[in-house]
């Protein structure tokens, strides 16, 4: 049984919250949490959020939960639709985040993966306040490159470490590597480009990933090779 105040896992109905209160900079020891956040709307977080706490299942860093705090509760959506039982959802109040991180890491859980809203200021500095790491998509376009600098200036106020990821590049074109040098000018840059494909989107919608329809796929192996990375950053920051 589930305390009230601990997170509700598996309970798709109050994954919504808002936020107001000063945010108090948190670690948790035992367990690993990864904000995935930017200011900019279309960035891809909810489908990075998705793919990353599923590849990290599958490589055994589980037993892990997702936590949408995006009033559109799309993460939420994918999870609805989802037969597999793992990653797990968690449901929580923005505004007792830290709590119910607590609560799972009590429960046992290894990884909490947090796909955060576009613009909503307040809860996505919530969400950086708890994470051991702040991972910030970018697709490769000059509007998406400045709207970068909002999350960053959060990351280093809570002294949060980040890096960016060039998320839905097209292939075989220069701006995704231009990008990339753009954004290593303010930060580390995951080695690995995200790129644009169909089965990332068309997978999602049955509340799979692109790597459990086709294992083999070059967005399976992009997502593979990404989530060995964060994890790699994960524990360099532990």
């Amino acid at each position: 049984m589930i305390e009230p105040a601990e997170a509700a896992l598996g309970n798709h109905n109050s994954h919504r919250g808002s936020y107001d209160k000063p945010v108090i900079s948190q670690k948790f020891i035992n367990m690993d949490i990864l904000t995935i956040a930017s200011q900019k709307g279309g960035a891809g977080k909810t489908t990075l959020s998705a793919h990353l706490a599923v590849e990290a299942e599958r490589t055994g860093a589980g037993p892990g939960a997702v936590v949408d705090i995006d009033p559109q509760g799309s993460l939420a959506d994918w999870w609805n639709q989802r037969a597999a039982e793992t990653p797990l959802f968690a449901a929580v109040d923005v505004a007792r985040l830290a709590e119910h991180m607590t609560a799972l890491q009590r429960q046992g859980v290894n990884l909490v993966v947090i796909d955060t809203p576009p613009a909503l200021l307040d809860t996505i500095r919530a969400a950086i306040a708890v994470a051991d790491l702040v991972f910030i998509p970018a697709r490769p376009s000059p509007h998406d490159l400045r709207a970068v600098g909002v999350v960053v200036e959060m990351a280093e106020d809570l002294r949060k470490p980040f890096c960016f990821v060039v998320n839905g590049a097209t292939p075989r074109t220069t701006i995704a590597l231009e990008a990339v040098q753009a954004l290593a000018q303010h930060g580390p840059v995951a080695p690995v480009i995200v790129h644009q494909r169909i089965d990332f989107a068309a997978s999602m919608i049955d509340g799979r990933t692109a790597g459990e329809v086709n294992p083999r796929s070059r967005s399976a192996a992009e997502i593979g090779d990404l989530w060995q990375y964060v994890r790699t950053q994960l524990r360099q920051y532990k």
